[in-house]
């Protein structure tokens, strides 16, 4: 039987996106497990998907803040599925401060002159998780 590895990422620029979920392609390669994604671009499908369902669990959460409906991620319930779980990865430093003040403790903050090395480090810290 394989152990799966569930993620949630909550981030709404496509190539972002695409950046990140390539490394994560390149870490199951490595890995004795596999990773089950969840990705969600607005906002309120976190409150209809996720917050509200309770069969909803994951291991680890990559949290934006901003989305395409110019609200935020940071809806989600961080004291269900727990702030350990969270890796606050907003260009913008307050957003990730915000994270922090709510018990998220994991950041790397978005480089948006190199999406390349940034989904590289989450990546890193997602594996650092595992």
């Amino acid at each position: 039987m394989i152990l799966i590895k569930r993620i949630l990422i909550l981030e709404d620029n496509l190539l972002v996106l695409s950046k990140l979920l390539a490394n994560l392609e390149l870490l199951e390669q490595e890995q004795p497990y596999a990773l089950s994604l969840v990705i969600l671009t607005d906002y309120t499908q976190v409150e209809d998907y996720i917050n509200n369902n309770p069969r909803a669990n994951f291991d680890i959460i990559i949290l934006d803040r901003d989305c395409k409906l110019n609200d935020s991620f940071h809806n989600l319930n961080l004291e269900r599925f727990g702030a350990h779980k969270v890796i606050s990865i907003s260009a913008v430093p307050q957003y990730n401060e915000d994270a922090q003040k709510r018990g998220v403790t994991k950041v790397v903050q978005k480089d948006i002159r190199s999406y390349d090395e940034f989904a590289k480090k989450v990546v890193k810290v997602v594996q650092e998780m595992i």
